[in-house]
């Protein structure tokens, strides 16, 4: 059986299959799906492949934020870098360590804040919500809480700190604003873990517990034995992307040293990028810079991935 259109295209039927003619050709079915994912192809290729691919175009030209003039330049942009002790890996140190720093302690605090929420209590549901809270906490809200806090003139807690008889220093200085920084960032972002780990650790059948406590296993030889292996996929997924994150981030960095006059001290790579580019307005070597990052970021997860794999194979 087949209808007809209005524009001359035949609508045919049989054993239940739909064939598209047009204008005497077969559309075959499977490109309809081709053009339903097209919208979301273009999205995609238009917001996230370009931009990526005119920043590894842009990142060997010289050019001014200002000026239209695009000068070739090769790999002038890269090697500039390997020589920016006081820039680029003073940037990359920091970026290191306040990555590693952030992602080891929301690691400890937020498994065993997930292992804490997992038992049986009265109000669990309120702790739980509670414990989510810094998460959904606006970036500048904390930051502007904590600088409060930790202001070495009026703050509460170098206040509370000489009460008990100890010298707090200055928490905002250029000896210890990486070490608050990093604290900080931990105490916002762990519930990040505690969501990933409390899902699996509801999922782990009771009775393995209950086997193990007949075995006379403690609480200790529980966990490495029945909780880590369960939550070690887990982990592993949530470990990684807090590193990507937490190395490509800027926002809660940026505010919290800014006007401070120690930013220098907290200036990891993301931020060296964006005094290169918004502020000395060298567009070319930003981009560079964000060509760099990307490349870190990647090489990282393939090693991730790597050690991973060899961890568990038998």
């Amino acid at each position: 059986m087949a209808v007809a259109t209005q524009d001359g295209s035949t609508l045919a039927a049989d054993n239940g299959e739909a064939e598209v003619w047009l204008r005497g050709r077969r559309i075959p079915e499977h490109w309809w799906g081709y053009v339903l994912v097209a919208p979301a192809m273009l999205l995609v290729l238009g917001l996230i492949l370009y931009p990526v691919i005119y920043s590894f175009w842009l990142s060997v030209h010289s050019k001014h934020a200002y000026l239209p003039i695009e000068t070739f330049v090769g790999l002038d942009n890269f090697r500039y870098f390997l020589t920016d002790f006081d820039g680029f890996w003073r940037g990359l140190w920091l970026g290191t360590v306040y990555a590693f720093g952030t992602v080891a302690l929301q690691l400890v605090f937020g498994v065993g804040a997930a292992l804490l929420l997992n038992q049986t209590f009265i109000g669990r549901g309120f702790v739980r919500g509670c414990a989510l809270f810094p998460y959904m906490v606006p970036t500048i809200v904390v930051v502007i809480l904590m600088r409060w806090i930790l202001n070495d003139n009026y703050g509460v807690l170098p206040y509370a700190l000489r009460l008990v008889g100890l010298e707090p220093g200055l928490m905002l200085g250029p000896e210890s604003i990486m070490l608050s920084l990093i604290l900080i960032s931990t105490w916002t972002y762990f519930p990040f873990i505690v969501i990933g780990t409390l899902a699996r650790l509801q999922t782990i059948d009771p009775e393995l517990y209950g086997a193990a406590k007949v075995d006379g296993a403690g609480p200790l030889r529980r966990f490495w034995h029945i909780t880590l292996p369960q939550i070690r996929s887990v982990l592993f997924v949530l470990v990684l992307l807090r590193f990507l994150f937490m190395f490509t981030k800027f926002d809660i960095i940026w505010l919290f040293a800014s006007g401070t006059g120690v930013g220098y001290f907290t200036r990891t790579l993301p931020i060296y990028t964006y005094v290169k580019t918004f502020q000395e307005l060298q567009v070319g070597m930003g981009a560079a810079l964000s060509v760099v990052i990307f490349l870190i970021l990647v090489a990282f997860a393939l090693l991730y991935f790597r050690l991973f794999k060899r961890a568990n194979e038998p």
